[in-house]
């Protein structure tokens, strides 16, 4: 269990996130996917990072039970920082990020997903952000690096998913193909890229990240500045253990 960094091939470097059942993230995840992908991206030899993940999904988002063991704010503040820091470090990598979804990407991993430079999915795949039923935001700046401003309030406010052919029509997905041939696809981009002068690529991806047209940053961290006004005032407490509740009732078949 852990985050997991291997070389593939020349030039290829593959990070696994492995947090069973669901890859929820604890805290300590977070940083350590941000040091994985930090240090990826500083080797000289890497000139592509692809980013995957074992079990049911590639991301469930934070560790939610983790937040709710705290009496107080640490945790929160600490998963927010973790966020921040595993969001920047894909985003900010020397070299392209492929993403190589399957299952359920949720909270979290559109964070990731979405600073990523390149995202192969599996037909499986599916995105969305259910911050609004946990009592938090956060993340809209990344989904709206996937869809068109409207579609990605209605799915913020109503916290539904879209698959990976829905994104693949917006163009933010660049391969859908069947499951078991996940791994492979996203290779298969990570040596086109990969056959390039690592020079040229390294170049290329500082341009295009000067060129962008929203400071991912900033605005995310004003989002989680309502994330933080929510805990506060207990409004994301109280959701919180009505989902809970809700969701034991679910399985006792009530």
């Amino acid at each position: 269990m852990g985050i997991y960094r291997h070389t593939e091939s020349s030039g290829i470097e593959v990070v696994t996130i492995d947090y069973p059942p669901v890859n929820a993230l604890p805290t300590a995840g977070w940083f350590a996917l941000a040091d994985a992908v930090r240090a990826a991206g500083r080797d000289p030899e890497t000139k592509v990072v692809v980013l995957r993940a074992e079990h049911r999904g590639f991301n469930a988002g934070v560790d939610i039970k983790e937040i709710q063991r705290d009496s107080g704010h640490s945790a929160l503040i600490d998963a927010n920082h973790g966020c921040y820091e595993a969001f920047s470090a894909v985003y900010e990598c020397q070299v392209p990020v492929i993403a190589a979804v399957h299952g359920f990407c949720l909270g979290g991993g559109i964070g990731l997903v979405g600073n990523a430079d390149v995202i192969v999915a599996a037909e499986d795949a599916t995105f969305g952000l259910p911050e609004v039923e946990r009592g938090a935001l956060g993340a809209a700046t990344h989904l709206a690096r996937l869809v068109p401003q409207h579609l990605m309030r209605a799915l913020f406010y109503t916290a539904s998913t879209v698959s990976a052919q829905q994104l693949h029509h917006f163009g933010s997905v660049y391969k859908v193909v069947p499951r078991a041939e996940l791994d492979s696809a996203a290779l298969e981009v990570a040596k086109n890229i990969a056959a390039k002068d690592g020079r040229v690529i390294r170049a290329a991806k500082r341009a295009l990240n000067g060129i962008d047209v929203q400071d991912v940053h900033r605005s995310y961290r004003f989002e989680q500045g309502f994330t933080f006004e929510l805990n506060l005032a207990g409004v994301a407490d109280e959701i919180r253990a009505r989902f809970d509740t809700d969701l034991a009732a679910k399985r006792e078949g009530k």
